[in-house]
């Protein structure tokens, strides 16, 4: 019997991935691969349909197949057949992220999205064909309908996010969870990797995915820039004069969300203080509204209470350092963190500016939910408590709780032990580096784009590979 030819499906959620995956798909294709995309917004279907790459509209798709997407009962049944035990928890970054209060709307858009998938796999089940999906990590309900739909049939979902190290990947198949990096022998560590480990530590530089440097600016910049104005323009009057669906349509709350942030960065700037002489443990805030929270780590999504228990817990010869998110200069809630100082002197607000491993290599122990940091502090030799589901949480160096209530025991036991050879982390960075790819989410440089679509076929070709 012939095996069944394969399509890879790949989700695009808005106008600038579409960018991106439209020549992605096209090296793919040339590759001998079948690649079809799915779009979540209507300029998106547009642009691929007119690109010659075979496209889904998955909102228009979602409204005329299946059952109504208002029926209760259909969505029941379709959570049950999902396997899902509810669905308010895979809701909850929709929600966050978007202050959606209407879970009918919710509701809603989780059935048109799952319609539409139950549609296309389908259709290309009765023409025979195997199928992969891919799929840029991410917590909103397109990519969680995509993948729960894709898991009832058995077929396998490709996860991507940046790596901890600079122009690579990571690919997780078919799991919401944090990659599971398990460390090699110490004999094993590559030369390439001592290399990037030594630049790293040479440049002092944090790791920004190209994808997300745009973000790395003042609060105030994001609202005052030409660019990004024109660019709420063009979206408001495709959404509301032309009636175009976009998945990332809530447009006037994303502009007062960065409104606030901008009056927020300015009264923070009072409470700003310097890197203190005294001990001191450090906490850095993570991106409040990222999956790593909402949905990898639920337990965190409350940053400024866990920071409250930490100052309520932590050891009298410490003080607490925080510092905000550079990419989220303001989205911490000025008012809250004002509250914080009034109540506790062990409190410190750091510049978001301040230079991350000035303050890593000044902390006597990191607490860190799944923040990178937290892994930029091993290469330093610095005792870490991870809390959440963090990629180096199996590294056997790292203080791993279950639980806040556990932290303030762990973070006895690390500031106890002290500071340890950093080069006793090199394995496990081997391990992670193995476990990654080369390439870079939505960058349009030609050779970039040939990487990521050899990386790609990489990735996937693997665990075959391994099956033979």
């Amino acid at each position: 019997m012939a095996t069944p030819s394969k399509t890879i499906l790949i989700t695009t959620l808005a106008e600038y991935q579409t960018r991106f995956w439209i020549p992605v798909a096209q090296r793919l294709r040339a590759a001998g691969n079948d690649v079809e995309l799915l779009a979540f917004d209507d300029r998106s279907a547009e642009m691929s349909a007119a690109e010659g790459v075979p496209v889904t509209n998955m909102y228009r798709d979602g409204l005329r197949t299946g059952p109504s997407p208002d029926d209760r009962d259909a969505f029941d049944a379709r959570v049950a057949a999902y396997g899902l035990d509810g669905t308010n928890f895979l809701f909850s970054h929709e929600r966050f992220t978007f202050g959606i209060r209407d879970t009918a709307a919710l509701r809603r858009r989780f059935m048109i999205y799952a319609n539409a998938m139950e549609a296309l796999l389908d259709r290309l089940e009765a023409e025979g064909k195997r199928v992969e999906l891919v799929q840029e990590l991410g917590g909103f309900l397109s990519v969680i309908a995509s993948f729960y739909a894709a898991r009832r049939r058995n077929i396998r979902n490709w996860f991507i996010e940046p790596s901890f190290f600079r122009g690579r990947m990571y690919f997780t198949p078919d799991s919401l969870a944090a990659p599971d990096v398990m460390p090699t022998p110490a004999d094993a560590v590559s030369p390439e990797v001592r290399a990037y480990l030594d630049d790293t530590l040479t440049q002092r530089a944090i790791v920004i995915p190209k994808k997300d440097q745009h973000h790395y600016s003042a609060a105030f910049k994001k609202v005052v820039n030409l660019r990004n104005a024109r660019r709420l323009t063009e979206k408001l009057w495709d959404q509301f004069a032309l009636g175009k669906h976009q998945e990332f349509g809530h447009n006037l709350r994303h502009a007062r969300v960065h409104a606030a942030m901008a009056l927020n960065a300015t009264r923070l700037r009072k409470l700003y203080k310097p890197i203190p002489g005294a001990p001191f443990v450090y906490y850095p805030f993570h991106v409040p509204a990222d999956m790593a929270l909402t949905l990898r780590s639920p337990d965190y999504l409350d940053q400024v209470a866990t920071v409250d228990f930490l100052l309520r817990t932590i050891p009298d010869s410490h003080v607490l350092v925080v510092k905000e998110h550079p990419a989220q200069i303001g989205a911490i809630s000025a008012d809250r963190l004002f509250e914080l100082a009034r109540r506790f002197d062990n409190f410190v607000l750091l510049p978001p500016q301040t230079n991350n491993y000035t303050v890593l290599n000044r902390a006597d122990a990191v607490i860190s939910v799944n923040s990178k940091s937290g892994a930029e502090a091993l290469l330093l030799g610095k005792p870490v408590v991870v809390m959440g589901d963090a990629f180096y949480r199996s590294c056997p160096l790292v203080y791993a709780v279950d639980r806040l209530a556990d932290v303030p025991a762990r973070l006895r036991q690390a500031l106890s032990a002290g500071p340890f050879d950093p080069a006793k982390g090199a394995p496990y960075f081997e391990s992670a580096w193995r476990s990654s790819y080369p390439g870079e989410l939505y960058i349009g440089d030609p050779r970039l784009l040939d990487t990521f679509a050899a990386s790609l076929c990489a990735a996937i070709a693997e665990p075959a590979a391994r099956a033979n």
